[in-house]
């Protein structure tokens, strides 16, 4: 009897140990899935799930069937990379310091797939990140160096050094996906997967076996493609991103080059043609007979069309030729969402798992004349979001809660029990995503864009938006307000600030931008900090897209704009 209690002890323990362990295995499985989907300048216009005018998204469409679809996403600054940091980082721009495409990433920040790999997550990347060659947090990465290549693309990887893979991008990123999901992903652990799409970035390859059908297609004409920009403040004429003027009909509307120079059009850009031979010369010599094949007879029927073309004429057939291009890359892009969809029903991955479909922010495919993004006017501003989550978010849904790129690092971090920095700066979107909107107050959300002079030209501006109204202060080489009604003028025409009707909502806006630039610590004095060094950094060359005489240019309006003053 003397061994009783000892024995009894040690069963006891063994009893809790085993207790905890599956316990610990338990929290585990708990935690879930997180899938997390991006495509390049996707605008949401171009998922049938919000309007089927343009094309048919049926895989994409059926994470909006599995779960919500938001209507007033947005993002804190229109363009890739900076918008990028955000999502990582749960950080406005001014605070992580990727404010454009020149500035650098500050590498001391601290991103939400690091906080998660630590908490036991296994972690991989797939497909474009745009900026750094070693992302932190990624047990696996495969990533395009910096915009990467639609055909035969290069990609920097975590093991195997920089390789060069055969085929299409996009149905590359997708072998690679599943590839590690099926072979690398450990069963036992929660996961974050980033799969990142190039597509539908400029300049709009797609795949071989969608050309035949897309040359082929024509596109209704958004409403303001002929817009003049009269009624709003100056900086929407002096962007250059106009179809018609500033598209390249070789680069981007893949003429021959010997078309423009027998037409005697002249190259866009001083660029245009030499975009076009960079990508020809990345085809093999059957993806080079196939593009001959499809895109030959369109600049035969240019040169017989052109002689005859009123500059509308050119503008229309510019634009369908966009169409025609941007969504063919889509088509891609849906198909292999589908696959991966396929993965995870067949593999039973469903119910644990929240996946998100998303863009890196809106684009322009056509509206007030334009391509690219930038501007804070909806089709730029707002960017597709479609969230599943089975058994948490309810099917076939809709919000139009002003949820941001800014809030997915503390989203994934909430789901996953990870407690999320004091630096970050967003909101946890799981009282939306589960209906608990009594946890939920945001009334605006906060926009800054600061790469100007750059390509494109838009104007450095920082707004607040609500769901009815819009304040935007344009600054630097001008200072112009714009306030627009949302409710009352959708297509964002008409400048409002100075009517007389609307002082006592442009008061409570002014307050309201003045409350959220406190909050994210924004200010004139951060701005200009990031203005000094950029023209510094353009006065030594080092600013791509950006030369001395235009910056002297900009800096001679500045000066005149305050002497005017």
């Amino acid at each position: 009897m003397k061994y009783t209690q000892p024995i009894f002890l040690f069963l006891l323990g063994i009893t809790i140990f085993t207790a905890c362990q599956q316990s610990s295995e338990e929290q585990k499985q708990e935690r879930p899935n997180i899938i997390f989907i991006m495509s390049d300048d996707h605008a949401y216009q171009a998922i049938s799930a919000y309007d089927n005018k343009l094309i048919e998204t049926p895989n994409i469409d059926r994470i909006a069937e599995m779960g919500m679809l938001f209507t007033q996403a947005s993002v804190t600054n229109s363009i890739c990379a900076p918008s990028r940091a955000t999502i990582l980082t749960g950080k406005h721009s001014h605070m992580n310091g990727k404010i454009d495409n020149h500035f650098p990433f500050d590498t001391t920040n601290v991103t939400f797939p690091q906080l998660l790999q630590k908490a036991g997550y296994q972690t991989a990347m797939f497909g474009k990140l745009h900026f750094g060659n070693n992302p932190k947090g990624f047990d696996q990465f495969k990533i395009l160096p910096g915009q990467g290549s639609y055909y035969n693309p290069e990609f920097i990887t975590k093991e195997e050094g920089n390789i060069k893979v055969q085929g299409y991008v996009t149905d590359i990123i997708t072998d690679f996906t599943l590839d590690w999901m099926e072979n690398e992903r450990k069963k036992e652990d929660p996961f974050l997967l980033m799969y990142l799409h190039k597509a539908p970035h400029r300049a709009w390859y797609m795949a071989e076996r969608h050309l035949e059908e897309f040359t082929n297609k024509t596109f209704p004409e958004p409403a303001t493609l002929f817009d003049d920009y009269s009624g709003r403040t100056s900086p929407a004429g002096e962007a250059e991103m106009n179809i018609l003027e500033h598209m390249g009909w070789s680069g981007d509307n893949k003429l021959f080059p010997e078309v423009l120079k027998k037409m005697g059009i002249a190259d866009v850009g001083g660029y245009d043609t030499s975009r076009f031979i960079g990508q020809m010369n990345r085809f093999n010599p059957s993806q080079a007979e196939s593009f001959k094949k499809y895109y030959e007879p369109i600049s035969e029927e240019f040169i017989q069309a052109y002689p005859s073309m009123s500059e509308e004429d050119k503008m229309r057939w510019k634009y369908q030729r966009y169409m025609q291009d941007y969504l063919g890359t889509i088509k891609a892009v849906d198909e292999n969402v589908g696959r991966l969809l396929d993965y995870l029903e067949e593999n039973d991955l469903m119910e644990n798992t929240i996946i998100v479909y998303t863009s890196d922010q809106g684009f322009y495919l056509g509206e007030h004349g334009w391509y690219d993004k930038r501007f804070i006017y909806d089709e730029s501003f707002k960017t597709p979001l479609l969230v599943a989550w089975p058994g948490k978010v309810k099917a076939g849904t809709k919000s139009d809660e002003l949820v941001q790129n800014l809030d997915f690092a503390q989203t994934f971090l909430d789901v996953a029990g990870v407690e999320a920095p004091a630096d970050m700066q967003g909101e946890s979107m799981v009282p939306v995503l589960t209906g608990n909107l009594e946890n939920w107050d945001r009334d605006a959300v906060y926009y800054h864009y600061y790469e100007y002079p750059a390509e494109h030209m838009v104007n450095r501006h920082y707004a607040v938006v609500t769901k009815d109204y819009k304040l935007i202060h344009y600054y630097y080489v001008t200072d112009e307000w714009e306030l627009i009604d949302r409710k009352k003028d959708p297509q964002e025409l008409k400048n409002v600030y100075d009517d007389p009707a609307y002082a006592e909502i442009r008061a409570e806006l002014h307050q309201k931008l003045d409350e959220l630039r406190t909050k994210y610590k924004d200010s004139n004095e951060v701005s200009q900090g990031y203005i000094d060094q950029y023209l510094e950094d353009t006065g030594e060359d080092r600013v791509y897209g950006i030369d001395k005489v235009t910056i002297q240019e900009i800096k001679a309006r500045k000066e005149k704009a305050l002497e005017n003053k």
